[in-house]
């Protein structure tokens, strides 16, 4: 038996952008933190393929003290930050099964997979931009770092968005 409210079903689901930004949440909290950054670059081979993903998974680090850091712990959050926030409204705009021309489970698994790919590049030239020392190259190098990242993860942020409400 479905349940209703005035009008018709309920879903069971949240919404696609509430998922997939707790799914970003995760995903940065997890591979962003200092126990598992550290992990990776003492434990991970740069030179093969795992290793190099593995600490590709830790390019939005934040740290949680900020002591002997220029701008503080602000300034070193501040992609991992953006990220996250970034992550949700593009979630919230880019409602792909309201727009696409054929709607279902494709069109939103990439739209959601765009979305962490947008909210990864801006991220990281956003990050540079405001934070200290900010140089156009520094931004232009972190925003492809980023976009790389989201190309590369992003596929657990659409996944997790599917089925969710646009």
């Amino acid at each position: 038996m479905a349940i209703t409210n005035r009008t018709g079903a309920v879903s069971r689901y949240g919404t696609a952008a509430g998922t997939g930004t707790l799914a970003a949440l995760v995903l940065v909290a997890v591979t962003g933190s200092p126990a598992y950054v550290g992990w990776a670059q003492g434990h991970t081979d740069p030179n093969a393929a795992g290793g190099w993903y593995l600490r590709l998974l830790a390019w939005p680090a934040w740290l949680v003290d900020g002591s002997g850091q220029a701008g503080g712990v602000l300034a070193a959050d501040l992609r991992a930050i953006l990220l996250v926030i970034l992550t949700a409204a593009l979630l919230y705009l880019l409602p792909a099964t309201q727009v696409a021309r054929v709607p279902g489970p494709l069109s939103q698994f990439f739209s959601g997979w765009a979305a962490y790919v947008l909210a990864g590049g801006i991220a990281g030239l956003l990050g540079v931009l405001l934070g200290p020392g900010a140089s156009m190259l520094g931004a232009l190098q972190t925003a492809g770092a980023g976009a790389s990242y989201g190309f590369l993860t992003g596929w657990v942020i659409a996944t997790a968005s599917l089925g969710g409400r646009a």
